[in-house]
């Protein structure tokens, strides 16, 4: 029997590299007590977007635990998260992961870790678009994302169907009460 010898990996855990306060930071800001969480892997079974996510949802858990703060923010994961809560709804602890998550991508903008580009100017645009009229005008902000990545025709085809199918709107219309949208933008403020 011979002996294998282990090198360092991505899925390495350093200790060495640990930063002691991240967990608690991502605990104050997120308000969730994520050390309810003992791996059984049930939110990561129930994500509709763990097949595409480079650590599934309970590892995201397990760097914060570890305080591997720099894996955590620069991890695609938290980006591709959509909030659909269902690793929330999976979890017998009741671990609410997707707050987690988005606590994780607020301290990666605060701190420059920015692991996906195209996911957070698409956000950007939706949270523009929300800014502008108090609900999205997907047509708006699927032209402003192509202006963006300078992407003029890559999905004409599916855009072309939706107009088509009436799923996009010309024209963008108001909620009644845009001065409620603005101070919810103003209260949280990134």
């Amino acid at each position: 029997m011979s002996i294998k010898t282990i090198s360092a990996s991505k899925d390495f855990i350093l200790l060495k590299d640990r930063i002691t306060d991240f967990s608690e930071q991502v605990k104050k800001l997120s308000n969730i007590d994520f050390n309810q969480c003992y791996h059984c892997q049930s939110c990561s079974g129930g994500c509709p977007f763990s097949h595409i996510m480079d650590y599934l949802p309970n590892r995201v858990i397990r760097l914060i635990q570890f305080g591997q703060k720099e894996k955590a923010l620069k991890c695609s994961s938290i980006w591709i998260c959509v909030g659909c809560d269902t690793c929330a709804i999976q979890c017998p602890n009741a671990v609410d992961i997707s707050s987690v998550m988005k606590a994780l991508c607020r301290i990666a903008i605060e701190e420059g870790y920015l692991s996906e580009p195209d996911i957070y100017d698409f956000h950007k645009e939706v949270l523009n678009s929300i800014n502008r009229y108090g609900r999205t005008h997907k047509l708006e902000i699927m032209m402003r994302y192509k202006l963006r990545k300078r992407d003029w025709f890559g999905d004409m085809g599916v855009g072309t169907k939706m107009l088509l199918k009436r799923k996009l709107e010309f024209f963008p219309s108001r909620v009644d009460n845009m001065e409620e949208i603005k101070q919810l933008f103003e209260e949280n403020r990134i």
